[in-house]
């Protein structure tokens, strides 16, 4: 509700009636699409932003990709589809995402940004020429729209990938054309940018082709997951049929399977004469081997939601672009048809021959071409581009390593010191652990000399979904983490530059999506998934992996510390291969070593963790002193038992590794043996692996060196103002995620 001049709220103002007007553009904004997802929303939305509407108008939205040619469906057909969703006084208007980003995503071009650029403008001026009323149509370039708002687009897509698994997305890859089995892992970010593409753009309507259904369904399950109200409406044109027999679809490959916008009259005659045109339904091809009872293009039957027996794509042609233009009429032999389906049925009547068929459809296709060849050869612009495009097809597109990397560069930047020890923080959690600082602190000191870099991945926590994607969360966590650090070892932390993620990105953006991109390029997504990640798990995954590799490009270091897991080990061989395989010899990959922490862990792992709590198990950065006592109370401590023994870890720990203890005496009675003072871990451990040192005695030991760290770290976080309130926001998410689990 909005509020008066008197201060009161407004009561709600009453929806607009339905009107002839309204039901106008309806009929012709419906009859666009094949199918349309919903007519009721359409309908609103029509009442709510339509004609006569206040305030801003609807907003439609098609994204294209820069690939090539152009054929006849991506021109006339989408000019008059445009034509009737913008229509004077609709208050409709149309978005084109010039998608040249997603472009260089499906490798098109040769990944070669430029061309996709000049074949972008060569598709605009296609358009011009073919009749697209432009007075309500915009053409937004996706690389110059996301690098101007990366900070708006980056986490809207970070945020869609977490909330969709491996399996969902790749459902979304036919709009690629490309099988599950082939895919390169940038091909898992294109339906993810293009479903970010619809909330970036505020489009209230995707008039995109069926063979988008997918993804366009996967902007509003997002809706859905992410409680957003409106859904985009999905409106679906129709794919016209390629021109030879089984061709569910045009194909830019095959020149012959399609009419292109500047095809000579001679090769427009050519291609229809050749066309399959069938008068009768043919029985379904049975593939080679498996199911017998298959349809051999089973796999691509949602090209079509209208069923289709006839397949004929002459009579295509004639319904969905002749009948297309308004008042349109066609002539074949003899007789002139004001309807599709007249010429439908005088065809299937044998009325009309199929040469006569094919000759009223030649004469009525060059009509509709003729205005785009005259533009292509009269405007220069226009002729030089075409000529770009064609030599690109002519061109040969070879891998090679690039002698040019577009990457994020903060050593260049001045963000980081050449030639440094890189080292990532672990994924945020709602209980920051003291190990998980310890683990940080002993990889740094692995530097050898060189400068460290502590790198807070705080968009691949999110796309992660680290602490349930929410960033304040994840802000939190690393504030408290940077202290918890700086408390446990000053004097090293001053020396260490701290780098976070995000301020880095969006420095400069393009530079590190693109290259984001080509390491998933260069790496097929069963790569980059590795041996412990399934179709199941998060698609975050993927794009985290890829983003670490772009990460480390943009750091350049000479040594990176990753802790030693299955999943780290498949991020090391990334980084290793891209270094070796992809970039010049020049940029020279880091050293990767694995980190093995020491377990400071509290509890030994068991089937069942029904008798014991998380905050049992592990020290937290938070846990007051006294929990210092309590918890190595109740730590796992078996008599001899030294593989798996918390106090002597926790003592190895803080009195050896971090602390600058030469020993440690372990208070005993006389009747015990007296004090024994120790000045190694292995001193430790061959004494209670013998059975001298009692565990109640060896507990009593670790029990005051914790506390002694835990009070350290509890001063620090308490001077740290930041520090303190991050605490107190990490606390509320754990109520709250507490009470989620609960429900």
């Amino acid at each position: 509700m909005t509020k008066n001049e008197g201060g009161g709220k407004k009561a709600p103002q009453p929806k607009r009636p339905w009107n002839d007007d309204l039901q106008i553009d309806f009929d012709r904004i419906r009859s666009v699409g094949e199918e349309c997802i919903s007519e009721a929303e359409l309908k609103e939305l029509l009442i709510s932003r339509g004609r006569g509407a206040e305030g801003p108008g609807f907003v439609l939205y098609d994204g294209f990709e820069p690939s090539g040619r152009m054929h006849i469906a991506q021109g006339v057909f989408k000019a008059m589809n445009v034509n009737k969703c913008t229509a004077p006084g609709t208050n409709g208007t149309f978005v084109f995402w010039v998608a040249d980003w997603f472009a260089l995503m499906n490798d098109k071009m040769g990944g070669d940004l430029a061309k996709i650029r000049v074949v972008g403008n060569y598709l605009i001026e296609v358009w011009k020429a073919a009749g697209m009323d432009l007075s309500n149509v915009v053409f937004k370039w996706a690389s110059e729209e996301i690098t101007e708002q990366a900070d708006k687009y980056w986490p809207t897509m970070l945020d869609v990938a977490r909330r969709f698994n491996i399996t969902r997305v790749k459902k979304c890859c036919q709009i690629m054309g490309r099988l599950e089995g082939s895919l390169t892992a940038a091909q898992i970010l294109y339906p993810l940018m293009q479903c970010t593409d619809v909330f970036f753009l505020k489009a209230n309507i995707c008039q995109l082709g069926v063979d988008q259904r997918k993804v366009n369904m996967l902007a509003r399950e997002y809706c859905d997951a992410a409680g957003i109200k409106h859904k985009p409406i999905i409106l679906s044109h129709h794919m016209l049929f390629g021109l030879k027999a089984g061709q569910e679809k045009m194909s830019k490959s095959d020149p012959d399977s399609a009419i292109f916008m500047e095809d000579a009259a001679v090769d427009v005659e050519r291609k229809i004469n050749n066309a399959y045109c069938p008068s009768k339904p043919e029985e379904p091809k049975k593939p080679a081997s498996g199911d017998a009872d298959t349809p051999i293009d089973a796999g691509l039957q949602s090209m079509h939601l209208v069923e289709d027996t006839l397949k004929n794509p002459c009579l295509d042609y004639i319904g969905n672009i002749i009948f297309s233009a308004p008042g349109a009429s066609f002539s074949a032999g003899s007789k002139t048809f004001q309807d599709f389906e007249s010429v439908k049925k005088a065809f299937l009547d044998a009325e009309i021959s199929e040469a006569e068929l094919k000759k009223g459809l030649i004469d009525s296709l060059n009509e509709l071409l003729e205005p785009v060849r005259n533009h292509f050869a009269d405007d220069p612009t226009a002729k030089e581009l075409l000529a770009q495009v064609r030599q690109f097809k002519k061109e040969a597109t070879t891998a090679t390593k690039d002698s040019k990397v577009r990457r994020l560069n903060l050593v260049e930047e001045g963000k980081v010191p050449a030639g440094a020890h890189l080292v990532f923080a672990g994924m945020p959690t709602a209980n920051p652990t003291l190990q998980e600082a310890v683990d940080i602190i002993m990889q740094l000191r692995t530097a050898n000399g060189k400068p460290c870099v502590l790198f807070l991945s705080d968009w691949t926590a999110r796309v992660c979904n680290a602490c349930n994607g929410e960033i304040k969360s994840i802000e939190s966590y690393h504030v408290i983490l940077l202290a918890a650090l700086k408390a446990l070892d000053a004097a090293l932390m001053e020396t260490v530059k701290v780098i976070y993620q995000s301020e880095a990105i969006l420095a400069n953006p393009s530079d590190y999506w693109i290259s984001v991109i080509n390491v998933g390029r260069h790496f097929m997504l069963n790569d980059v998934m590795g041996e412990d990640t399934v179709d199941a798990d998060g698609a975050g995954v993927v794009v985290g992996r890829l983003m670490k590799v772009a990460d480390v490009l943009g750091v350049s270091p000479a040594s990176l510390s990753l802790k030693k897991s299955l999943a780290s080990q498949a991020e090391g061989a990334l980084v290793e291969r891209f270094f070796a395989e992809k970039l010049p010899e020049s940029m020279v990959g880091p050293s990767v070593s694995m980190f093995a922490p020491k377990p400071i862990r509290l509890q030994a792992e068991r089937e069942s963790d029904a008798y014991k709590t998380e905050n049992d198990e592990y020290f937290l950065l938070d846990d007051p002193k006294v929990h210092g006592k309590s918890k190595m109370k109740k730590a796992f401590c078996e008599p001899g038992n030294i593989t798996f023994c918390p106090p002597i870890a926790v003592a190895s720990v803080f009195a050896f590794e971090l602390g600058s203890m030469g020993s440690i005496t372990v208070k005993r009675s006389d009747d015990n043996g007296g004090d024994i003072t120790f000045s190694s871990s292995e001193e430790i451990s061959s004494c209670f692996g013998d059975g001298s040192l009692h565990p109640g005695d060896l507990k009593a030991a670790a029990s005051s060196i914790i506390v002694e760290a835990l009070d350290k770290l509890a001063s620090g976080l308490k001077s740290d103002g930041e520090a303190s309130k991050a605490a107190k926001g990490l606390k509320a998410f754990q109520k709250k995620m507490a009470k989620k689990g609960k429900k």
